[in-house]
C-alpha cells in the first residue's frame, strides 16, 4: 500500500504545478508526470491576462475565483521571485475595452461586484495609447488589471518545485490510466509502466476527458484550440491592454505584444495556421496600426481545456476513492490557479475551504 502522505499530479501545467507547490509546501510527498514538459501546453500559450476577458459574462463561480487569484496574485510573484530568482512579471498595465455591444452590463456587474471598471472618454484612451487605431466609439477601463509572463511563471513554478525534498518530477511520462484495486484508485499506467501512489490527482488539461473515459466516465472537457501572434517593438510602445472585436493585444515589460487569439475546435491538432497568422495580424493593425511595420517573431497555437460554462471541475470524484480533479479552466487557467489550486489544496487536505466548493465538485457534473 502506498505512502498515505504521498500523491500524484497527472499534467504539469501551471494547474498542475501549482497544486504540487501548494500540497507539498503543507508536507505532502508529491511527484509530478507529465506527458510532455513541463507547462509546454495551454499554459505556455496563452496570454497571461490576469483576468477573464470579459468578466461579467462569466458564472459568480469563475467570478469568486477569479477576483480572489487577481488579488494574490502579486503576492504569488513576490514570494517565487524572493525564492527562486525567476520573475513571473505580473505587470498591472490596466485594460480598455472597446465597442463592446453589452457595455451596459459590465458595468451594470462592476458596480455589483465592487470592481474600478468605468467608461471613459475616446479622447482619455487615445491620450493614455497614442498607437490606439482609429474609428472606435466608446470605451470602458479597469485600471488595475494585469498580465502575467506565462513562460516565466511556469519557469518561476519549476524551480521552487525542484528545491523542495518532497517533490519528484518525471517529464515525458504519458500516462494512458489508472491502477484500480475494487473502487480505489492506487496508482496509474505510464510509458514507462504502472507508478502507484495513495491519492492521484488529474490537471492534464485539455486530455483530462480522454484520461477519465479509462475508467468510464465522461468529463465535459475538450481541446479548443487558440493560435496567438507576437511582436516586438520599444519597452514604452503599447502601455495599456486593449481588447476590441474579441481580439486583444497585451504589452510585456520589454516591448514584446501578444495578440490573441482564436477559438477553434479542431481536436488535438494545434498546427498554426496560415489564415489564422492572416486574421490575426488583421486585428493587430486595426488595434493598433503601427504594427503593420512590425514583425511577427513569433506565431503559435494551444489547446485549452474547453468546459460547460468554464467552471472549472476542482474535488474528489465520486464513487472512485482516491481519484481527485483539478481541470476543466478553460480560457482562464492562468487566471484562476492560485484560488482554484489554494481551493484543492483545502480539499484534499482537509482544511477550511478559501471559498464554497460547491459549484466546482465533481459530483453532479460528470
Amino acid at each position: 500500500m502506498a505512502n498515505q502522505e504521498q500523491v500524484l499530479i497527472v499534467g504539469g501545467g501551471v494547474i498542475g504545478l501549482l497544486t504540487a507547490f501548494n500540497l507539498a509546501s503543507a508536507g505532502r510527498s508529491v511527484l509530478l508526470l507529465d506527458r510532455s514538459g513541463l507547462g509546454q501546453e495551454a499554459s505556455w500559450a496563452g496570454g497571461g491576462i490576469v483576468s477573464p476577458l470579459y468578466p461579467w459574462r462569466y458564472s459568480p463561480a469563475v467570478t469568486a475565483l477569479a477576483h480572489w487569484s487577481q488579488d494574490f496574485y502579486p503576492r504569488l510573484a513576490e514570494q517565487l521571485f524572493a525564492t527562486t530568482g525567476v520573475d513571473p512579471q505580473v505587470h498591472t498595465t490596466g485594460l480598455y475595452w472597446l465597442d463592446l455591444e453589452d457595455e451596459a452590463e459590465a458595468l451594470a456587474w462592476a458596480e455589483r461586484e465592487n470592481r474600478p471598471l468605468r467608461a471613459v472618454n475616446l479622447s482619455a484612451v487615445q491620450e493614455a495609447v497614442p498607437v490606439l487605431g482609429e474609428g472606435f466609439a466608446r470605451a470602458i477601463y479597469m485600471e488595475n488589471v494585469a498580465n502575467v509572463r506565462n513562460p516565466r511563471l511556469i519557469k518561476a513554478l519549476r524551480t521552487a518545485l525542484e528545491a523542495l525534498p518532497n517533490v519528484a518530477i518525471m517529464e515525458h511520462c504519458e500516462v494512458s490510466g489508472f491502477v484500480l484495486e475494487g473502487q480505489r484508485i492506487v496508482g496509474v499506467q505510464t510509458s514507462i509502466g504502472e507508478v502507484r501512489a495513495y491519492q492521484v490527482v488529474l490537471t492534464a488539461g485539455a486530455w483530462s476527458g480522454e484520461l477519465l473515459k479509462t475508467v468510464g466516465l465522461e468529463l465535459p472537457v475538450e481541446p479548443v484550440k487558440g493560435q496567438m501572434i507576437l511582436y516586438k517593438c520599444e519597452a514604452d510602445f503599447l502601455p495599456s491592454m486593449v481588447l476590441a472585436k474579441g481580439r486583444y493585444a497585451i504589452p510585456r515589460r520589454d516591448g514584446h505584444i501578444l495578440v490573441g487569439s482564436t477559438l477553434e475546435h479542431e481536436g488535438f491538432d494545434k498546427t498554426p495556421t496560415l489564415s489564422a497568422l492572416e486574421s490575426l495580424k488583421a486585428s493587430a493593425v486595426e488595434l493598433i496600426p503601427a504594427l503593420a511595420h512590425a514583425e511577427v517573431v513569433g506565431h503559435w497555437a494551444g489547446l485549452r481545456p474547453g468546459s460547460p460554462e468554464g467552471i472549472p471541475y476542482i474535488g474528489q470524484v465520486p464513487g472512485i476513492e482516491g481519484l481527485w480533479l483539478n481541470c476543466g479552466h478553460y480560457r482562464n487557467g492562468l487566471v484562476l490557479a492560485p484560488a482554484s489550486c489554494q481551493l484543492f489544496a483545502d480539499l484534499l487536505l482537509g482544511r477550511e475551504p478559501l471559498i464554497d466548493p460547491a459549484p466546482y465538485a465533481p459530483a453532479g457534473r460528470i
